[in-house]
């Protein structure tokens, strides 16, 4: 064993180890992931495609309850905000009016060695520490200079930095004379919809439209699993206000909710966010500020959910393209004005990511066996209750769980279960993170009664008589 007194060289080693310690638990999720259901690698039986994943029949489950979480507490709680679902293919002109068309770019570089492509500002940063980004120019002059190597093959002759745009581009019958382009963002569909959503309904001003669906985005990517794909989900919303309105206090607020969504509902520690405002020479063209809530995932700090104050650009730009005036009247004050967004957004497979990084424990057993226990919040768990025959080759045992089975699942998500011996069945369940198992055994046969309910966090198991078993289980999701 070696012990070290340096205090910078002890530092140095913890970091090294905790460091090892978040690659390790990532290693295990992935794994999990895939063997219990909840994620898969896409077109595995074709070697895989490029960061592109299938969510299982636990994991969709699981994603289906996080957007209920969300759409629950940012709409159907809330007065001031409505949801519209638009498509993903939106006219051209929405495109060239949000600045997508030409300021949708990545910096890319080719290595002329292996002919892989790469982020040409990441390469930078990661190397000298220098953030370059949107200096093209500067970015193939320290690739070359600092002599760069390739994270593939080592070498470093790199091609031009240039811009690639990001946007998927399609083709659609009857639009040849525009290229079409599959969203790279959900936001446009809001404020293309602005002004029928206030000549529909009695919203005013402030008030919010949300909106949860797929996006693409045509990026170089770097693994890191769900992180960061090329299809992926978002939750978020636009928050229109008065441009005369005390923003600042609008905008905490947003942050407030933000964090609170990530620790009440996924799960996350206080300790694993923090806030990032980007810097000003930094913002998007139409950001007036943008600020991050960044989670510690096993690769470090990266955003989760992002909050930008848009000013008053989209309704402008969408107003000037469309010939149409995006307007809002004020019914005090009979006034017009374009209000102006907040946009608080939310990346559901992230999202989703972090709920499985803070639900997953190592923990020994009593037994001092080690079992893996997902302790999602009971509102996220893909399975609510599972219910066993402490038997297979029984079948008045079988019957009676399906009976039980059967009469639960009107009101949980459940699943029957009577693949091997009960402890395996318990540790299957504690992988998908099932909050309840019930077990049915010889007693329930003799008392036409009695049942045991197994706690997935403590393990403690006690007797419940059927008749009350569903109120039993309405009191432990009365939150949910």
């Amino acid at each position: 064993m070696l012990l070290v007194r340096s205090g910078g060289l002890e530092l140095y080693l913890c970091y090294k180890f905790e460091l090892m310690q978040k690659q390790n638990l990532m290693e295990k999720i992935v794994s999990l992931s895939k063997r219990r259901g909840f994620i898969f690698p896409s077109s595995e039986i074709y070697g895989g495609f490029a960061n592109t994943y299938t969510y299982g029949p636990y994991g969709v489950e699981l994603k289906n309850n996080i957007k209920k979480a969300w759409w629950k507490m940012f709409v159907q709680d809330r007065e001031d905000i409505v949801g519209i679902d638009g498509p993903i293919i939106l006219h051209p002109k929405a495109w060239e009016a949000s600045g997508h068309t030409k300021s949708f770019n990545d910096a890319m570089v080719d290595c002329r060695k292996c002919k892989n492509r790469f982020r040409a500002d990441h390469l930078v940063k990661k190397s000298t520490g220098q953030d370059l980004e949107g200096e093209l120019d500067k970015m193939t002059k320290k690739l070359r200079e600092e002599k760069v190597k390739c994270p593939d093959c080592g070498g470093s002759d790199w091609t031009e930095v240039r811009n690639f745009n990001m946007m998927f581009k399609t083709e659609m019958n009857g639009v040849a004379e525009k290229d079409v382009y599959l969203r790279p963002e959900t936001a446009q569909a809001i404020f293309i919809e602005f002004k029928n959503i206030l000549d529909s309904t009695r919203m005013k001003v402030p008030f919010g439209i949300a909106q949860i669906g797929k996006a693409f985005r045509n990026e170089i990517i770097a693994g890191n699993f769900i992180f960061r794909l090329r299809e992926f989900e978002i939750m978020e919303l636009e928050y229109f206000i008065n441009p005369e309105e005390n923003w600042e206090r609008l905008f905490e607020k947003w942050l407030v909710l933000q964090g609170d969504f990530a620790v009440n509902i996924l799960g996350a520690k206080s300790k694993d966010l923090k806030r990032y405002e980007h810097p000003k020479e930094k913002l998007s063209h139409y950001s007036k500020k943008t600020v991050d809530i960044e989670y510690d995932f096993p690769f470090g700090f990266s955003e989760l959910f992002g909050l930008a104050h848009r000013g008053d650009f989209d309704l402008t730009e969408h107003a000037k393209f469309s010939g149409q005036k995006l307007e809002y009247l004020d019914p005090k004050t009979n006034k017009k004005y374009i209000p102006h967004v907040l946009e608080p957004t939310f990346g559901l497979d992230r999202a989703l990511l972090v709920s499985l990084l803070s639900a997953y424990n190592e923990e020994k057993t009593e037994k001092g066996d080690m079992r893996v226990v997902m302790k999602f919040r009971k509102e996220l768990a893909p399975v609510k209750i599972a219910i066993f025959p402490l038997l297979k080759n029984k079948p008045e045992l079988v019957s009676k769980a399906k009976e039980i089975f059967n009469d639960l699942r009107d009101d949980f998500v459940c699943e029957f279960d009577d693949n091997g011996n009960i402890g395996k069945r318990y540790r299957r369940q504690d992988e998908i993170g099932t909050p309840y198992c019930v077990t049915v055994d010889f007693d329930t046969l003799e008392s036409n009664s009695i049942v045991t309910v197994r706690d997935r966090d403590t393990m403690e198991q006690e007797k419940i008589n059927i008749k009350n078993l569903k109120d039993f289980f309405k009191g432990k999701f009365k939150n949910n």
